[in-house]
């Protein structure tokens, strides 16, 4: 027998948090224009592209666990699974659906035809794609800076700091003598052999 014990784990947590995203839906009404708004701006930013993977990701776990469990199965189950993994792609309008609705709620219209207007320019275009470079970089940047700085404000304020409390310099730290090797009992005689 097939265990469906993960998948209906997972099926139950997707139908709890559906419930919890109507409901939020419902908390706050939105407009259509707004969500038209928020469409376009996602759109642009292409701020779901990351998800894109969850589905497939899903179906091979569940493929492994099944034929794990059933390895005589390796065919059908792939099939299946790749059948039922399809037939539920449709819903992934409702992650769109869901990521419109919260930036919907997070920025007004006119902010969110600002934002796409921006992100679907030349240089809103630009921005998305080599932004996380220029972030890299300048963070490799700032942590040269940071040691430069570091150094320099050690080294400037032991100066300032040798007018005012005028402390001796520290006398040369003078090599170690080698330690003196240790004394090792002399050896017994070994005992004469008996004859």
């Amino acid at each position: 027998m097939i265990k469906l014990a993960g998948f209906g784990r997972l099926a139950a947590a997707t139908v709890l948090l559906s419930g919890m995203a109507i409901g939020s839906l419902s908390a706050q009404e939105i407009s259509e224009e707004q969500m038209k708004a928020a469409r376009a701006a996602i759109n642009a930013l292409g701020i779901t592209n990351q998800f894109d993977n969850i589905l497939p990701t899903l179906a091979e776990q569940l493929k492994s666990t099944m034929i794990q469990a059933n390895p005589n199965f390796q065919d059908a189950i792939s099939s299946t699974v790749d059948q039922q993994a399809l037939a539920l792609a449709a819903r992934r309008s409702d992650l769109e659906k869901e990521a419109a609705a919260t930036y919907a709620k997070a920025f007004s219209t006119a902010e969110l035809n600002a934002i796409a207007e921006f992100y679907n320019s030349d240089a809103g275009k630009k921005l998305l794609k080599d932004g996380p470079i220029a972030t890299r970089e300048l963070y490799k940047a700032a942590d040269i800076w940071g040691q430069g700085i570091s150094r320099d404000l050690a080294n400037q304020s032991n100066k300032a700091l040798e007018k005012i409390v005028k402390v001796p310099p520290a006398p040369p730290v003078a090599e170690a003598a080698p330690a003196p090797a240790a004394k090792t009992p002399a050896a017994k005689p070994a005992p004469a052999p008996k004859q």
